[in-house]
């Protein structure tokens, strides 16, 4: 994939319509906080790619316009707070120990 300013807008709808429909479910099972929520790492994984992604977009292509960098800027905003959910990259999830599958996903 071509690192472009389309393929990042793509990439930020299709986490903004996850985190509503995450929103959707929490709200179904009873207002769960999202937290709780099992696919809340899947999401934080999400979020994760789509801030690299962009960082990349604005080392490769000059010019990108204020309203997506500042759009950049609220996603790094928002992995800061959630980025003790990020799945670890120093090691791979199939290589972990039980204990430290447990610690990762905060069990």
């Amino acid at each position: 994939m071509a690192v472009t300013v389309e393929n990042f807008i793509k990439l930020a709808n299709f986490y903004n319509q996850m985190a509503k429909t995450m929103s959707a479910i929490c709200v179904s099972k009873g207002g769960i906080p999202i937290e709780n929520y099992v696919g809340r790492f899947f999401a934080a994984d999400v979020l994760e790619f789509v801030v690299e992604y962009g960082e990349r977009l604005l080392k490769s292509t000059k010019g990108v316009e204020k309203d997506v960098v500042s759009v950049m800027e609220m996603f790094k905003k928002q992995l800061a707070g959630v980025h003790e959910w990020v799945t670890p990259s120093q090691k791979p999830i199939y290589e972990m120990s039980l204990e430290e599958f447990e610690r990762a996903m905060n069990i």
